[in-house]
């Protein structure tokens, strides 16, 4: 891979990529560059959507009819978003499945912090953006992380836990790993819960995998424990 620079980007919206008419409502990015880890370039804009924004989703970033009422449509600022950016240049999120439900489809490589995160700091409390921000103490301007679930201050945190990354993966193991769903290491469910994947019995392993509707990253998970413990 040739990419000198990676994009993070967060978008706050009226819904999630389940609800049938989500749409962005506000957009944010700021540049990585990775060779020398330079961040910087940050841009933020408002959206006026073409639908209500329930209350539910204005209980997470605060963002209201008022505020976006003389803002631009997203389909006006889409230019401005891609500005700067090369063919060869990445994109990064935290949880990037969210953000690219709502991306046109570029055919650019994809790095999510989330996954990358989850094989790099297994033993992490938390792999939340908020939650890794604090456990690794990242030196950050807190004016500008703030507040926590709008575009810009997210797309600063995730930044500098990308930079944070790049010290222990490639950009190219990071865009491998994001391929795939995330690896798992705690149950939070069932009857074995607190235990690790590695641990579970193996015809537990084997259930989830074949028989359950769980999501895709325990299912995952639990196929990966038992391809490698089959193989032993």
């Amino acid at each position: 891979m040739t990419a000198r620079l990676a994009r993070v980007i967060d978008y706050e919206t009226t819904g999630t990529p389940e609800d049938e008419h989500a749409e962005i409502i506000e957009f944010g990015r700021i540049d990585v560059h990775i060779a020398s880890r330079w961040i910087g370039n940050p841009w933020t804009s408002l959206c006026r959507p073409r639908g209500p924004i329930p209350a539910v989703t204005k209980a997470v970033h605060h963002i209201t009819e008022a505020d976006v009422a003389d803002a631009p449509e997203a389909r006006e600022v889409w230019g401005q978003f891609w500005e700067g950016l090369s063919p060869g240049d990445i994109l990064v999120a935290h949880n990037a499945k969210f953000e690219q439900h709502f991306t046109p489809d570029e055919g650019r490589a994809w790095i999510d912090t989330y996954k990358v995160a989850r094989v790099v700091w297994p033993d992490a409390p938390t792999h939340s953006n908020q939650g890794l921000r604090y456990w690794l103490d990242l030196d950050l301007d807190a004016t500008r992380a703030t507040p926590p679930h709008r575009a810009l201050p997210d797309a600063y945190v995730t930044a500098h836990l990308f930079v944070r990354l790049l010290d222990l993966k490639t950009a190219d193991e990071m865009v491998h790993i994001s391929k795939y769903p995330a690896l798992l290491k705690i149950m939070n469910f069932g009857k074995h819960k607190g235990m690790t994947f590695e641990a579970a019995p193996l015809d537990y392993l084997e259930w989830i995998r074949d028989k359950s509707d769980m999501d895709e990253d325990t299912k995952f998970t639990a196929r990966y424990w038992v391809a490698k413990r089959t193989r032993q």
